[in-house]
């Protein structure tokens, strides 16, 4: 028999955090975050970290695990998640994956195996500078000519995927994205359901730029300050998050307050569009749409159906 796993996705803002304690509480699951930021101390109102209240008692695994000046990556992630899972399943409960980052999750659900090299790391050296040179465009224009579709999937900005795209290429003389795709053609060992939560685009956009507004009143200036006067660098994992570089940048003096906020409106807005882009690809993904379901009684309905019909609960 395989293990149940439940997964909910979906682009920020969308109303996952609400969502996953109601189900939670329905099934007795525990919460595994897949949030790249959440994972992160001391980094709050940027991440939209769901706080100890609102988690209603639900075990939380993946939140506040490493402090900002650790590097964190989808490797580290599939370890700690699958650790997780086995201790929740050893209590008789279903871990629930929670997230947007859907590269994480795709670790986790197919088990993929990402052959990270542990021994020479002077290619990878050589890489991180050239990035820092001449930034990661330029890295970028590198692993388009080396692989077509890994730089399809992979943004510009990510520099870390990028490196290990073309670590990967220069190691085996193979493409990473044909190697991920042998990997996700591989069954999942467990039996899951991969919901992703959605909602018409426009009402998705405006929580977005509402969300954006709250943040700054809550103070995420000054938790970047904080972070930045801590001594966390610009370019640690930490300092990528949406809202946390842009404001970083504007602490330099690069861009006024006002521009900042603007930068971070519409970058999440293209960022939310980009995790849209990957669940359609995904396979046996679950659509569980707000505009056509109505209110969250109906998306519980909904989804509860199709966890029976899995013989999950």
């Amino acid at each position: 028999m395989k293990r149940p796993l439940i997964i909910l996705a979906g682009p920020t803002a969308v109303g996952k955090t609400s969502l996953s304690i109601r189900l939670a509480k329905t099934i007795d699951a525990e919460i595994i975050s897949a949030d790249c930021m959440q994972v992160y101390r001391h980094m709050d109102i940027g991440s939209a970290k769901i706080c100890p209240e609102e988690m209603e008692g639900i075990p939380h695994h993946l939140i506040d695990a490493l402090e900002p000046e650790e590097d964190f990556n989808v490797v580290r992630f599939q370890q700690i998640a699958k650790s997780a899972a086995e201790e929740i399943w050893e209590r008789g409960k279903i871990p629930l994956v929670v997230g947007g980052t859907g590269f994480y999750i795709q670790a986790l659900l197919y088990d993929i195996d990402f052959t990270e090299n542990d021994g020479d790391t002077a290619y990878r050296e050589e890489l991180e500078e050239t990035a820092r040179k001449k930034g990661g465009e330029y890295l970028h224009q590198l692993l388009k000519d080396a692989d077509p579709k890994a730089a399809l999937d992979i943004h510009p900005n990510n520099i870390k995927r990028i490196i290990r795209a073309l670590e990967f290429h220069r190691q085996t003389g193979g493409k990473i994205s044909e190697h991920n795709e042998r990997e996700r053609a591989k069954k999942s060992p467990y039996n899951y359901a991969y919901f992703v939560l959605t909602d018409e685009r426009s009402r998705l956009y405006e929580r977005i730029d509402r969300r954006v507004d709250q943040m700054m009143e809550e103070g995420l200036p000054g938790e970047v300050r904080f972070l930045k006067d801590r001594g966390v660098r610009r370019d640690s994992t930490a300092m990528q998050g949406l809202g946390y570089k842009e404001l970083f940048a504007y602490l330099e003096g690069e861009y006024s307050f006002d521009e900042a906020v603007r930068i971070i409106k519409r970058d999440t807005r293209h960022f939310a569009k980009r995790q849209l882009t990957w669940f359609k690809r995904e396979k046996d993904v679950i659509w569980a749409d707000k505009s056509v379901l109505g209110s969250e009684d109906a998306v519980m309905e909904f989804m509860m159906e199709e966890l029976a019909e899995r013989g999950i609960v």
